[in-house]
Formats: C-alpha cells, structure tokens, sequence
C-alpha cells in the first residue's frame, strides 16, 4: 500500500456569486484546466431549472430545464441535494449522483446562489468547499451584464438590485475572491481545491497506511 496513492474521498466544490462577478467564466475554466492536467477528476454538476433557457446555453449541460410540475415533482420526493427560488424560476440539484461522484473520489462543482449553498452545508457539510466570488465594482458588474447581451433592461435592474442581498451572506463561505481578473481568480480557485485535496478528513486509507508505515518503520534494524 505504501507504493499506491491513497485513496481519496471526492469534494464539493461550490462557487457562488451575485450576477455579473464571473463565477460561470470561472467555473467553465477552472473544469477545462483542472480536466487538462487530470481527465475525469472534476465534473460539473447540472442543476436542474425551470428558468427560460438562453440562447447560448445547451440542455443537459448548462443545465437540465424542467417544467415547473416536474421540477416540484423532484423536489416533493426528496430527490434534491438543494433547491431554490432565485429570480421567479426554480433552481435544484439532483443528490443521486453527485453522492455517487463521492464515493468514487470524483470532486464535484456546483455554481449555485447562497441558498442552494446553505441547504447542501446544512446537508454535507464535512464535503463541501465553498467559495464566494465578487465583482471589483459595482460598475463593473453592470457592464458585464450589460455585455453578456442576454438579459433585457428590467431583468439587468432587477440582479443588480439583488446583489446587495446576495453579497451580504460572504461570511457563510470558507473563502471569498474578488475576481478582478479571469486566469488570476481561476489560478486562486485551483489553488484551493488543489490544497482542500490533501485534508487529512478526505483520505479514507490514510489509517491503514499510517498503520503499515508504523509497522515497516518498526522492523527497521
């Protein structure tokens, strides 16, 4: 066993941050670079939505768009690691398969809001790394709202007017960044699920190999 690498149990990795402060660019990078150097071990996970999908976005991968009845269908069965009202439109996650993910030692990303982040702390917390992600100004999330040209007037005013609210629950992660540059706020995200990686909590046979370590030092002349 001392030859072998310990076997690790996966993470949730969750990046959170009010609109326009990047987490999406952030998290779209971060899967790209980490599954260049690593193939397979980190995947996003899908929430499932009843929002109006976008024109850039791809059903089942951006996320999976639902009905309103199906989604509360998925929701009145337990079958949610998390869920919630943001905007008017229904966000969730499917616990199934990131609880596989896990157990596999798959580390899992979620790009959710505070409350989705809340539920599955609640729930999992011994397996989650929450990170929170800010804009450098106020003007400048505007301007990235504003050039993501997706979203009409009203729609930019109303995320701009909720921002306030969802910045104020910064305290409840484990680490915040202010993403004023991409590849710097990716490099400072990699950093550390790179670190949270090695938590002795996380290698489940580090036991077993501490033990074989104890005995073959033991036997040394």
């Amino acid at each position: 066993m001392a030859d072998e690498a310990l076997k690790r149990r996966g993470m949730i990795l969750i990046l959170s941050s009010p609109s326009g402060a990047g987490k999406t660019s952030i998290s779209r990078a971060v899967l790209q670079e980490e599954n260049e150097q690593d193939a397979g071990s980190i995947h996003l996970s899908v929430s499932v939505t009843t929002r109006k999908r976008r024109s850039s976005e791809v059903e089942g991968v951006h996320y999976k768009f639902l009905s309103p009845r199906q989604f509360e269908s998925l929701r009145d069965h337990e079958d949610l690691l998390e869920w919630a009202e943001v905007h008017g439109n229904y966000y969730g996650t499917p616990r199934e398969p990131v609880e596989a993910a896990l157990a596999q030692g798959q580390d899992v990303l979620f790009d959710i809001d505070w409350q989705g982040t809340r539920q599955v702390l609640e729930k999992m917390r011994a397996d989650v790394v929450a990170v929170f992600i800010l804009p450098p100004s106020a003007a400048e999330q505007r301007t990235r709202l504003e050039r993501r040209a997706e979203d009409d007037g009203a729609v930019i005013k109303r995320r701009l007017a909720n921002a306030r609210d969802e910045i104020g629950h910064w305290e409840e992660y484990d680490y915040v960044l202010v993403n004023r540059d991409l590849n710097d706020s990716v490099a400072k995200v990699r950093a550390i699920l790179h670190a949270e990686r090695c938590r002795r909590v996380r290698l489940v046979d580090l036991p077993e190999f501490i033990e074989v370590l104890d005995r073959d030092l033991a036997g040394q002349p």
